[in-house]
């Protein structure tokens, strides 16, 4: 089988004499010809060109045969872009058998093999370096993963059979199944090699020539490897766990974490070839799945539409930002000067109303760098730059005389913003960018009155602010090109995934989770129960229940942005009654401690005598979601969906399986029945018609 567009990742293969060994070793080094900005993948021409090395090097009968990739890249594995063109089931078991046939090679060679793994290995790239006899790994490697489950499918190139017998399951099962699931996090070199997924880490610098020696060791006996006993006797509890946590968090909305699991569990008993022929036929039935096909649409907008925004003027325009001064000193204000104090390495200083709020913003900002320092993120050293650059004081010019950029996190209310901004342009110079983190107002009418309304521009982030990778810069209606470029250009810096979008009430993800909010708050007050309501959305397998949610965002502030957004649009935005209620009560939450819903809370509410099933509350929320988006489409908040699809994921978690809220509406019919039309042309983010 071949890949029209497949970017051929070729197998390089070269002869070096290693002092110590009586024979040449063969060095294979996997090289698409490009840098490091675009990884090495492997589809079926670089599968096999890997083979014809493997064949090449075993024929010269080398002291051992070492795999390594180009400069930062070891291999990020299987060529997503030719997953959509597989056609076929067969086609799918086809490229699952080719990649187990030519890793295999490596496995069962008569001479020791080795992986070295230099930079980022991947998906199918660390499932080739788990098939060698042994593995080094750089301490400068900082991606490290089998993300496939968040993609809608399964390592299936080994790596769920050949990962837990090499680290047990417990380790395997964080790897190949919980971090996918947590905004696909990767593995550090240093917790990788603490895992025991590589035999010893070693330094950069270099990381060739040490490796070589460490290898030539292991050949001539002098180095012993030695690896942990896998204890069988967890494996079944672990498992029957890890499910109970899937079932929590997905309901059986997404077929590929269990299946993953499924394969997990059977490699506690089952032979090498047997799980790989399991391994196989998971993959041609999740290749040809519509979860497959929205993760990798997911994916994409992931990483290429996300680093471009749409829209975006010339970076050229961007101001250069050499001090950052934030308006407040509360938990948003400063998780955000800690972020701008580590990614941009300025000075930073908060302002707040008396001297107790600012010194206790600086208390949280250094118990955070604390608190990386303790993890090992940081180290002494840059620890205390950290602190230098983080300062407080209730001068406001003191503060921001010398900035270039400030934004305000304070209580959202329109006048109280107004109000900063007017007293900052009287201090800033001409060119400081002020910059709102407000989550629902108007930006235009932040800036009206003043004398530079075109330096002020939406920056709003997502709680929590170190974690959630979305930043919606907002433009409002005087907002000029060079405060735009400016803003994305600082956004970029603070290594968030920009969308520009248009000053409208809540702008995209506020906009459309409010929505929904609201109808499951309206589904409650005409009498339907609170679970009904609450699990109402269950079979999507989205990362949190609404009342979960409400827990996070606080009762007081979503009946205020309620309240907004119903003021801006009152024949699609209600002010729930039970919402208002508790919010005045003082309740944060309806949930107890474990996650439960409260009972007590619960009887207070007031009910009506109209109940709706689940399926019912779901159909409206979904509706309700469709139209929500056309109309932001048709007001121009962004330009395409896919922008839509990206705020989603990035802002509020929207499962890749789903790929987004578009094409899941246009799947489930409900675009067509709501609009008259499909977001998406057939096709995309789905298995072709």
């Amino acid at each position: 089988m071949e890949f029209a567009e497949e970017v051929v990742t070729n197998a390089l293969l070269r002869q070096v004499t290693v002092p110590g060994l009586a024979k040449p070793a063969a060095l294979i080094t996997l090289d698409n010809g490009h840098d490091h900005t675009k990884p090495s993948t492997l589809g079926p021409a670089g599968l096999a060109s890997l083979e014809q090395a493997i064949e090449e090097a075993l024929a010269a009968d080398p002291a051992f045969i070492a795999v390594t990739g180009k400069p930062y890249i070891f291999s990020v594995g299987a060529d997503l872009n030719g997953m959509p063109l597989i056609r076929s089931r067969e086609q799918a078991l086809e490229l699952g058998q080719l990649g187990h046939r030519v890793f295999g090679r490596l496995r069962d060679s008569p001479v020791p093999t080795f992986a070295f793994i230099n930079g980022a290995a991947m998906g199918g790239g660390l499932e080739l370096a788990l098939h060698c006899h042994y593995r080094t790994l750089s301490g400068g490697a900082r991606a490290l993963a089998l993300p496939e489950v968040m993609l809608g499918l399964v390592p299936a190139w080994g790596g769920t059979q050949l990962l837990p017998n090499l680290i047990g399951i417990i380790g395997a099962a964080q790897v190949v199944i919980q971090n996918p699931l947590q905004q696909n996090r990767m593995l550090r070199a240093d917790k990788a090699a603490e895992l025991g997924i590589a035999d010893v880490l070693l330094e950069p610098a270099d990381f060739l020539e040490r490796s070589l020696e460490w290898a030539a060791g292991v050949v001539r006996g002098d180095v012993a490897v030695s690896r942990p006993e896998i204890d069988p006797d967890a494996w079944d509890g672990v498992v029957a766990f890890a499910r109970q946590q899937l079932d929590e968090r997905l309901h059986q909305a997404a077929p590929a974490p269990y299946r993953a699991l499924e394969l997990l569990a059977a490699a506690k008993d089952t032979s090498f070839t047997e799980g790989a022929a399991a391994e196989d036929e998971a993959l041609a039935d999740l290749v040809m799945s519509d979860e497959l096909r929205s993760g990798v649409y997911a994916f994409d907008l992931v990483q290429r539409r996300a680093k471009r925004p749409a829209g975006a003027p010339d970076r050229k325009l961007a101001r250069d930002v050499s001090k950052v001064g934030v308006v407040g000193a509360g938990l948003m204000a400063s998780q955000l000067a800690l972020l701008f104090a580590r990614r941009l390495e300025v000075p930073v200083v908060m302002t707040d109303i008396d001297q107790d709020r600012v010194d206790k913003g600086l208390s949280y900002v250094e118990g955070e760098i604390d608190k990386l320092r303790a993890k090992g993120r940081l180290d002494e050293g840059k620890a205390a730059k950290l602190r230098s650059l983080v300062s407080g004081t209730v001068d406001k010019t003191e503060a921001y005389a010398k900035a270039d950029f400030v934004v305000e996190a304070v209580f959202e209310e329109l006048s109280l913003k107004q109000r900063i901004f007017a007293e900052l342009e009287e201090i800033v110079s001409p060119e400081c960018i002020l910059a709102t983190n407000t989550s629902s107002l108007s930006v235009t009418d932040m800036a009206a009155g003043l004398k530079h309304p075109e330096r002020v521009v939406g920056f709003h982030f997502f709680n929590p602010v170190a974690v959630m990778p979305l930043l919606e810069v907002v433009r409002g209606g005087t907002t000029d090109d060079a405060t735009l470029a400016t803003a994305l250009s600082v956004g970029k810096q603070l290594k968030k995934s920009c969308v520009l979008v248009g000053d409208a009430p809540a702008f995209v993800v506020n906009r459309l989770l409010f929505r929904f909010l609201g109808e499951v708050f309206d589904a409650i007050d005409h009498g339907t129960p609170v679970a009904v309501a609450d699990t109402a959305l269950d079979p999507l397998g989205l990362p949190m229940r609404p009342l979960r949610l409400l827990e996070l965002v606080g009762t007081g502030v979503t009946h205020h942005i309620a309240q907004i957004m119903h003021d801006a649009f009152p024949d699609r935005f209600g002010v729930s009654e039970n919402l208002a209620r508790l919010a005045e009560s003082g309740a944060t939450t309806l949930l107890t401690e474990d996650g439960s819903l409260d009972p007590e809370l619960v009887a207070k509410l007031k009910t009506g005598d109209d109940p709706r099933t689940g399926e019912q509350v779901r159909d409206r929320a979904l509706a309700a979601l469709a139209q929500e988006i056309q109309l932001m489409l048709d007001e121009q908040v962004v330009s395409d969906p896919r922008d839509i699809d990206l705020c989603l994921i990035l802002g509020a978690g929207w499962p890749f399986h789903l790929g987004g809220i578009t094409p899941y509406l246009d799947r489930a019919g409900v675009s067509e029945r709501v609009n008259g039309g499909r977001f998406l042309p057939p096709g995309v983010a789905s298995v072709p018609e």
